[in-house]
């Protein structure tokens, strides 16, 4: 099971991506086990060495009773600090920013594709669908053939 982010790749460049692991509580688990997530409108921030994902949110679990968790509380991911010093200064430079692009289940653990991005204008965004639209076209033409 994945959890795409579809709008990266419209709104930004991603540079590098990451394979990270993140701190989670059991019912959180089980409720993305159950599809009841989303990284819409999540990013990574860096405080005291450490990296944070905001924004993420991940629904009640409907069998959790008084050990429910917080829906969208700030969740630290793990990488090693030779990681986390790169990343520093990729965000140290202006414009980047961590981004996660899908959340995925490796040998039964939850892991976070985290993209360094960087923005795009808007006539960037245009481009992007322009060149997507030749190429779905010259797919179907050489279908045809």
């Amino acid at each position: 099971m994945e959890i795409l982010n579809r709008k990266v790749k419209h709104d930004y460049f991603i540079d590098e991506i990451y394979e990270t692991g993140i701190v989670l509580t059991g019912t959180e688990i089980k409720s993305i086990r159950n599809g009841d997530c989303n990284i819409k409108d999540c990013y990574g921030i860096i405080k005291n060495h450490e990296v944070y994902l905001l924004n993420m949110f991940i629904g009640y679990y409907k069998e959790g009773n008084i050990f429910n968790h917080q829906e969208s509380r700030d969740r630290k991911l793990l990488l090693h600090k030779k990681e986390i010093k790169k990343l520093e200064q990729y965000i140290e430079r202006k414009g980047f920013t961590l981004i996660p692009v899908k959340l995925y289940f490796k040998n039964n653990k939850l892991k976070v594709a985290l993209g360094v991005c960087r923005g795009k204008k808007e006539y960037d965004k245009r481009e992007s669908i322009k060149e997507r639209d030749i190429k779905r076209e010259t797919q179907k033409n050489l279908k045809r053939y």
